[in-house]
């Protein structure tokens, strides 16, 4: 008789509760039983309420267990779990499961699925077919597979991948380099880190395709510090691909890790960290298509853009554009975050609402009470009032009322919070982050703290908003990078929507 296989996450969300602990309780119950059984260490689903998520391989499927903690093991054994029996923590089918089946599943395919540095794992669930066909196509037909499937930069900035990567191919010089930014440093967010941890073949292959159509000979990843089982999950997975001869050769591949800033996310600072210098912004141009990387044409990409790139190519362009909505084309991994009660990953098409992301996925507020203020988009997103959850979750919808979608952060607040906190963290987040290299960030964030203090305080209110206002237009409009020109999205969304948290009164709308 074969053993039977359990899957016991390895991803660092799983770790945090108790993961490592319950993988030992399995096995060391199992051999006093004499049972045999084989432990998989997978990648988590993204269903962080249910952690540490066990799932047995049946005859029926995979048949989930959650949130297992170790005392809880001897009792699951007793009740039959490796038959998928019935115990109060059994979830049925893991497929089924509603928050996961109502999901559109593409780069997240394989997400918890497979023994993420299992190589063998990885080619019997599609991996490389993707850049198997651009190798068959060559690079022209590979670039052109990517401007076709509409694929849009999934950092935050949206900016058309197959653009950005015709520019680098069509620069001259005798080297280009792919970066990947994965220095994900934006509250709330956590997809870059799950592709790492659970699917991290998927963007090496990606970054393998990205140096094929635009002719580079080496790519680096930039890996945030606190991210150290990502770190090591993708050194261990570059060691394999290579010695299977699956990357390596003309095009490399190495990785370093981030300096623990959060303005290294912004792409020049970023190049400068790599370059083993401060992470101070760049002034553009030249951009760094054209002069990136130590003066080279770089392409640069986040996990999640790269990690797209080998389903368009194994899948075709067509076949991804037909996802989503207007020019968002294809699906984001949202990650609910904060004051909710079903935290965790859904990749959905753009174009469903946060109304739907909240209730449907979420199932509302964790601590039962109502939602307040959503921010969509990171740190420096805007905080969206529910006039607005029904707004398709759309690049072009989202900035027409002066939101973002960004790396699809989405952190929920329900109705204790004081905005007017929130937006002095913004700018106190500023003031702490700038590189300090432009004035309107480095002085105008420590400003607008002041202003703020003085607004709630209530000392000449009137003018302390107008002043505010003024201060943000200039953050705006003046600052070299999204640090200071985004930092006043949360602090105007919470001001335009929640004036009474600042202790003024809200504006009168003006007659037709």
């Amino acid at each position: 008789m074969s053993p039977v296989r359990v899957y016991v996450p390895r991803d660092s969300a799983a770790l945090a509760v108790g993961a490592d602990e319950v993988a030992a309780a399995f096995e060391r119950e199992c051999a006093r039983r004499g049972i045999a059984i084989d432990l998989v260490r997978n990648g988590s689903r993204g269903l962080f309420w249910l952690e540490p998520l066990v799932e047995v391989q049946t005859a029926q499927g995979r048949v989930g267990y959650g949130p297992v903690a170790a005392a809880e093991v001897s009792a699951l054994l007793d009740a039959g779990c490796l038959q998928g029996g019935a115990h109060a923590l059994a979830l049925g089918p893991v497929d089924e499961i509603p928050y996961l089946a109502r999901q559109e599943r593409l780069t997240f395919a394989r997400m918890g699925v497979t023994d993420p540095l299992s190589l063998a794992d990885y080619a019997a669930h599609g991996g490389w077919a993707g850049l198997e066909r651009a190798l068959e196509i060559g690079p022209a037909a590979t670039l052109q597979e990517v401007l076709d499937s509409g694929l849009r930069g999934r950092g935050g900035a949206a900016f058309p991948a197959g653009i950005k990567w015709r520019t680098v191919a069509q620069a001259a010089g005798p080297r280009k380099y792919v970066v990947c930014n994965a220095d994900e440093g934006d509250s709330g967010t956590f997809s870059d880190r799950m592709t790492m941890e659970g699917d991290p073949y998927m963007l090496i292959e990606g970054l393998a395709i990205a140096g094929l159509a635009v002719g580079a000979q080496k790519a680096f990843v930039y890996i945030r510090s606190e991210y150290p089982h990502a770190f090591a999950t993708m050194a261990e997975a570059l060691r394999r691909a290579t010695a299977a001869g699956r990357i390596g050769g003309s095009f490399t591949i190495d990785l370093r890790r981030a300096a623990g800033s959060y303005v290294c996310g912004e792409e020049t600072a970023m190049l400068e960290s790599i370059e083993g210098r401060r992470g101070v912004v760049r002034a553009k141009p030249p951009l760094p298509a054209l002069q990136g990387l130590f003066g080279a044409p770089t392409v640069i990409n986040n996990v999640i853009s790269l990690a797209s790139v080998p389903l368009i190519l194994a899948r075709g362009a067509a076949f991804y554009r037909d996802f989503g909505m207007g020019r968002s084309r294809g699906t984001l991994p949202f990650q609910l975050a904060g004051n909710v009660a079903r935290g965790g990953l859904v990749e959905k098409a753009f174009g469903l609402t946060l109304r739907e992301l909240l209730y449907d996925f979420g199932g509302g507020s964790r601590s039962g009470r109502p939602i307040k203020a959503v921010q969509v988009g990171g740190p420096l997103g805007a905080y969206v009032p529910e006039s607005r959850w029904d707004e398709p979750l759309d690049y072009e919808a989202y900035a027409a009322f002066g939101a973002v979608l960004g790396h699809g952060g989405i952190v929920v607040h329900d109705d204790r919070a004081d905005m007017a906190r929130l937006a002095r963290y913004a700018m106190e987040f500023c003031a702490l982050e700038s590189c300090g290299k432009c004035t309107p960030c480095r002085i105008g964030s420590t400003r607008g703290v002041e202003v703020i203090d003085r607004l709630v305080a209530g000392r000449d209110a009137a003018r302390q908003e107008r002043l505010l206002r003024d201060l943000c237009s200039t953050m705006v409009d003046g600052s070299l990078c999204a640090m200071g020109g985004m930092t006043p999205y949360p602090v105007l969304s919470a001001l335009d929507h929640y004036p009474a948290d600042f202790g003024i009164a809200p504006a009168v709308p003006k007659a037709a």
